[in-house]
């Protein structure tokens, strides 16, 4: 059997309508999976299932991740349709690019309240046995403004290191139950929020960062590809590792 292949595995995957979460579902289904996907937005989720491999099969919930108060339920809904989940990706994010004397605790709350805690609160979920596989594999997109400095991001950058700090305490803690845990640090992929932040910092600052990417701009799909490595078997000896794909942007 293909080591990589992600056939008989169900995935539940965040921010499925757009960006790294669409492409994460689509290169799933491709590999095999059974989803789960949830979003905020039905229509822009309904494009996603319309571009998953023939024969998929797929559950979608609608909902705010932030805000949900009876998301377990929701996740244990679909578990009962399709089955335990083999894999999580946590890809909804919010991402906001001010001076720091622009930023307020309601927009650390904000950013927070997506890129982190609600991740974590479903992997929470997600590690009970009556909703997991045998074994299971967690998977939180980060950022490499985790790791390294970016001029206005005092919010986002943190959030996103709490991400990688956050997922290897979670290895730790969840190895016991069979359940890896790992984060991805992308650097900038082609996305809608990549497009909305290069609207807010101008032609000169986004020429700028371009020059940063040795191998250029990501691809959404190279993310993906990454994800689907770490929730295969292939991985099954990684586990509280965080993955640069940044096209070399942290090389230097």
């Amino acid at each position: 059997m293909n080591q990589f292949s992600l056939e008989n595995k169900i995935i539940l995957i965040t921010g499925a309508s757009s960006g790294i979460g669409r492409s994460c579902s689509v290169e799933c289904s491709k590999s095999g999976a059974s989803l789960i996907l949830i979003a905020r937005n039905d229509e822009e989720l309904q494009k996603t299932v319309s571009m998953l491999a023939q024969d998929t099969k797929v559950e979608t919930i609608i909902a705010d991740i932030a805000q949900c108060e009876n998301l377990e339920e929701l996740i244990a809904e679909k578990v009962s349709i399709l089955g335990k989940i083999a894999g999580f990706i946590h890809c909804a994010g919010v991402e906001k690019t001010l001076p720091l004397k622009k930023h307020t605790p309601q927009l650390y709350q904000d950013i927070f309240a997506v890129n982190v805690i609600a991740g974590f609160e479903i992997a929470k979920v997600l590690s009970l046995k009556k909703y997991k596989n045998e074994t299971s594999s967690f998977v939180f997109i980060s950022s490499v403004a985790g790791m390294v400095g970016e001029i206005g991001k005092a919010a986002y950058s943190s959030s996103k290191g709490a991400v990688i700090s956050g997922a290897r305490s979670m290895a730790m803690e969840l190895s016991r139950s069979n359940i890896r845990v790992n984060s991805i640090s992308p650097a900038m992929v082609n996305t809608p929020i990549l497009e909305k932040m290069f609207e807010n910092i101008g032609e000169d600052a986004a020429e700028e960062i371009l020059k940063k990417h040795p191998l250029g701009i990501g691809k959404p799909e190279d993310v993906a590809n990454a994800c689907i490595f770490l929730l295969s078997d292939a991985a099954r000896w990684i586990t509280g590792s965080n993955l640069v794909v940044d096209g070399g942007y942290s090389a230097q």
